[in-house]
């Protein structure tokens, strides 16, 4: 006898018939180095909160306990099973039980989703099978997921935290010559944004700097759902980068004595390449800001309140208006 699974659409609408509401779905796929982990933290110690306003949270404490084993391609024992298969009617039933549970949200965050920090290291590139991966998780979640987030942060500041960190766990110091290829890739956060949106078409696609919400989980977890969060009272910050100091000590010395003199953050890239990947950020949030072709948007911060229907006067000023002074001689009167 051979069993099959139902069919992603036919478990969704059972359980949106149980319950008579759809549940939404929030895929937060990372990025690395973005303040990832101290979200998903936050999360954790904010569980009632979520149970409050009846929302799920799926964390790397799950998704990477069997959840997600055989979605993507890797070593299978030799059993006759499809993995991914198997994988996906996993994933389904989760979600299924979720939905039956009555959650209006569920927010499932792991950052390895994207990639892996090792794998941008040892490429010298930004997520290059990004949007494989999504298809794959796109069609284990399919006719759920509704949002995907996606942080990112500037350019020159990214790629000296995965340095520093991934330096501390023994992947090599950067050569100049890796150093100038990252400074100066084509590559920049609109491809990883625009390969994810391709991989994932029926859900919206948003970007939340690093800029505006690390450091401040609350904030990215209100503009993720749309619901007002408790603040946070004590700011953990987990998976911090090393500072030189730190670095020095943990290295071989042979390793240590080609870390730069001083203390304080580790900044390998030179003046001209700083300024060359801040102008490639500063280009992404220009693209981000007036669009993102229509594949992104980018999520404001939502205790920003942006401009209403009546904008503000700009011509309350005090003294003379400068068109009253152009028919005088200068110095008259």
């Amino acid at each position: 006898m051979i069993l099959q699974f139902p069919s992603n659409r036919l478990l969704r609408v059972a359980a949106v018939q149980r319950t008579g509401k759809a549940m939404k779905v929030f895929l937060h796929i990372g990025a690395h180095r973005c303040a990832t982990t101290s979200f998903q933290d936050y999360l954790r110690r904010n569980s009632d909160a979520l149970d409050a306003r009846n929302i799920g949270y799926w964390g790397p404490g799950r998704t990477r306990n069997g959840l997600f084993n055989g979605i993507l391609p890797g070593p299978i024992a030799a059993t006759g099973r499809n993995p991914q298969r198997r994988a996906v009617g996993r994933v389904q039933m989760q979600l299924s039980r979720s939905q039956s549970l009555g959650l209006d949200q569920l927010l499932v965050s792991d950052e390895n989703m994207m990639g892996t920090m090792r794998q941008n290291l040892r490429t010298g590139g930004l997520y290059g099978g990004v949007g494989e991966r999504m298809a794959r998780f796109a069609e284990a979640f399919d006719g759920y997921v509704s949002d995907v987030m996606v942080n990112l942060r500037s350019l020159e500041s990214y790629w000296a935290s995965a340095f520093g960190y991934g330096v501390a766990r023994g992947h090599r110091i950067p050569s100049a010559a890796m150093l100038d290829h990252l400074a100066y890739s084509r590559r920049s956060w609109r491809d990883v944004l625009t390969d994810v949106a391709c991989a994932v078409p029926g859900a919206r696609i948003w970007a939340l700097p690093f800029e505006t919400y690390g450091g401040r989980p609350e904030a990215q977890l209100a503009a993720i759902t749309g619901q007002q969060m408790p603040r946070n009272p004590v700011r953990n910050c987990l998976n911090a980068t090393p500072r030189l100091e730190d670095l020095r000590r943990q290295l071989h010395s042979a390793v240590a004595d080609r870390l730069p003199a001083g203390q304080g953050r580790w900044q390998p890239f030179d003046t001209a390449q700083i300024a060359a990947l801040r102008e490639t950020y500063a280009d992404d949030l220009m693209w981000l800001a007036a669009g993102g072709d229509g594949l992104v948007q980018l999520k404001q911060d939502p205790e920003k309140a942006g401009q209403g229907m009546n904008p503000a006067r700009t011509d309350l000023t005090r003294g003379t208006p400068h068109d009253d002074q152009t028919e005088r001689v200068a110095g008259a009167g």
